[in-house]
């Protein structure tokens, strides 16, 4: 990669806009099912999926399923993106809203 390709791939992810939402964490095979929300979808699986794989998760029963069934038995899904808001606690606000909606509908636990 030259030298001005990786300068405007770097300014490219740099100007990225996060999409802020609402996701899902399953395992099939405990029957199991979290739902959380983040800033950034693109990037929150890969945050939880580390902390697991180093057992330094502080959420006991997501690490428990995941001691026993591994990374094989998860899946990562993202429920719906947000609009961003202009005032950061109105965005505040439609995540709570939208993550209580979904952990009621799915019968999920929070993560």
């Amino acid at each position: 990669m030259t030298t001005e390709r990786r300068k405007a791939a770097i300014a490219a992810y740099k100007e990225r806009k996060a999409a802020v939402g609402v996701y899902a964490v399953r395992c099939a095979p405990a029957g199991k099912l979290w739902v959380g929300q983040t800033r950034d979808l693109d990037k929150v699986w890969n945050r939880i999926s580390f902390s697991l794989r180093t057992g330094a998760d502080p959420r006991r029963d997501l690490q428990a399923a995941w001691n026993a069934h591994g990374q094989a038995g998860f899946a990562f899904e993202p429920l719906e993106a947000l609009k961003p808001e202009a005032l950061e606690f109105a965005l505040q606000l439609a995540l709570d809203e939208r993550t209580a909606f979904w952990r009621a509908q799915l019968g999920a636990a929070a993560i």
